[in-house]
Order: structure tokens, then sequence, then C-alpha cells
């Protein structure tokens, strides 16, 4: 008995109760913690990849669905990021209201290619900060590019390579292999992309769509499936208010 005595006062020195002990103090704590509520969805953290090839954040039964043809290398494309993706994620997609899906068009060919792949080339909740990223860092590249025209030789000879030599070439020369290797990406990874001719076919897929919808530049909006004018974020906020209702 005495042995009993001292093992269960070692169990509960040591912190472990006996069987009867620890059944009476997980009722107890049952009775005095409240049930654990999950986190609320957030809506700008839900990204998903869609039939058409673009990669769409928010809502997916949203009233409002925006779809944005873009490129990478047009600076009207950085601009809206620059003064409308802030306000549109946050007084209409985090609200679950309007979803937003960002799609290629591939208005200078290759290099913009090379970018698509490049941000494909990350999970599915990296997309969005680097696309961001891109068109933050945008004037560099632009840069490049222009260095890259005036070199007749140099961009014939890149313009003439078969196609995913051709957007690997780009990626080199415009930076965005070393651009996403300071997100994360390795550069084997990312010739890997480059290299990928099934990514390759699948942005020239949606580039062709985009056209055949009658896209013709960048950035194109689409509300609910209707082509729309604006361009800048202040002409098409107030469609977004009045698709709303």
């Amino acid at each position: 008995m005495r042995l009993f005595g001292f093992l269960a006062a070692l169990l509960l020195i040591s912190g472990v109760a006996t069987p009867a002990a620890a059944q009476k103090r997980a009722t107890a704590t049952a009775k005095a913690k409240p049930p654990v509520k999950a986190p609320a969805k957030r809506w700008v953290d839900v990204v998903v990849r869609t039939p058409e090839g673009g990669y769409r954040q928010g809502n997916p039964n949203a009233r409002v669905k925006l779809v944005e043809y873009g490129a990478r290398t047009c600076p009207t494309c950085a601009a809206f990021a620059e003064e409308g993706v802030g306000p549109l994620r946050a007084k209409y997609i985090a609200t679950g209201k309007v979803s937003y899906e960002f799609r290629d068009l591939l208005v200078h060919g290759a290099p913009d290619a090379a970018a698509a792949l490049i941000n494909q080339c990350v999970p599915l909740n990296r997309f969005f900060p680097v696309l961001d990223a891109m068109f933050a860092g945008q004037p560099a590249v632009v840069a490049r590019l222009h260095a890259l025209e005036r070199d007749h030789a140099r961009h014939h000879q890149l313009e003439s390579l078969p196609p995913a030599e051709s957007v690997a070439g780009f990626a080199d020369a415009l930076g965005y292999v070393d651009f996403i290797k300071q997100h994360g990406v390795t550069e084997a990874k990312a010739r890997a992309c480059l290299a990928d001719r099934a990514m390759l076919a699948g942005v020239g897929r949606t580039d062709s769509k985009g056209a055949a919808l009658g896209v013709r530049g960048t950035p194109s909006f689409m509300i609910n499936g209707s082509l729309v004018t604006p361009y800048t974020w202040d002409g098409l906020e107030p469609l977004l208010i009045a698709a709303l209702g």
C-alpha cells in the first residue's frame, strides 16, 4: 500500500495524474475552455488555376467576376497594378464580392512568355505576390528590353531561336532568372519551367483565347464575361460598383 502511495505521489509531482485524477482534470478543462473557432476564410488567400489558363484570386462564387488580360512588360498594366490592385483587393476581393483573374496576353511575344513561365514556377499561393513584384520591378526590365532592341543583332538572334530557346534567352537577358531566385526558386527549377513545353503551350493557348474574345491590347478587362473599355482603376471601379448593384 505504501508503494502505491509513493507511485501516486510521484505521478502527481511529475505532473502526470492517475487515471481518475486525469479524467477529473480533463472534464474541468473542457468546461473551462470554450471551443476553438476555425479562422475566418480570407478570400485574398484563395487562389486557383482556371480552365482558361489564368490565375483567379477570391471567392469563386463572387457576384462579379473581373478578368484582366495583361502583360508584365506593359507599362499601363504596371500602372493599374500600382493604383488599382490594392483597393481592388481591400474593398472588393477581401469582402467576397469580386473575384479577380489574371490571364496572359503576349504583346511582346517571347519576353512576355518568359515572364509568364517564370511567374508560373511558384506555388499557387505565391503567384500574385510574384506578379505584384514583377510589375513593381518593371522599369528595370523594360530598360533591358529597350537596350536589347537597340542591339539589333542580339535581338534578332534571340527571336530567331526555336520558341523554347528564345523564351529562355529572353529570360536571361531581361533578368527574370535572377529575379525568381530572389523569390525562393532555384535556378535549376527556373530553367526547368522555362524549358517546359507544355507550360509554354498553355501560355500560348491563353493568349490565343484572349485574341479570339476580341482582346487586342493590355490591360483589357472583362466583367462577368463582357469586355469593357476602361483600362485604369478610376475608369474600372464605377463599372464594378454598377455590376454589384
